[in-house]
């Protein structure tokens, strides 16, 4: 996959915040998500599907639930790393305006 590919599939506000979550929690269900980000479900399952088709997310069968989780340590890197920069950038410019924000 090549960087803008990468950045397709995670600029999406939904997406990205299913990443930050399994990135924190390592792994989770469909309704733990759907519980955590207060969305219904077929839109977590739209975007948990299309992380998958960018093999960013993998999962695997617990019983009836499907457990999702990031699918190696760089993407959890990336997304952690991205997440770093976001709240150093906050604390950079204390006038949210100056950022187009």
């Amino acid at each position: 996959m090549n960087g803008m590919t990468l950045l397709k599939c995670i600029c999406e506000d939904t997406r990205f915040s299913i990443l930050e979550i399994l990135q924190k929690n390592k792994e989770m269900s469909v309704n733990d998500l759907v519980l955590r980000l207060k969305k219904d479900q077929p839109l977590i399952s739209h975007h948990l599907k299309a992380l998958r088709q960018c093999n960013l997310v993998n999962s695997k069968e617990n019983g009836k639930s499907t457990m999702y989780f990031i699918s190696n340590k760089e993407i959890s890197k990336l997304i952690s790393d991205i997440v770093n920069a976001g709240e150093k950038m906050a604390t950079v410019c204390e006038d949210p305006s100056c950022c187009g924000c």
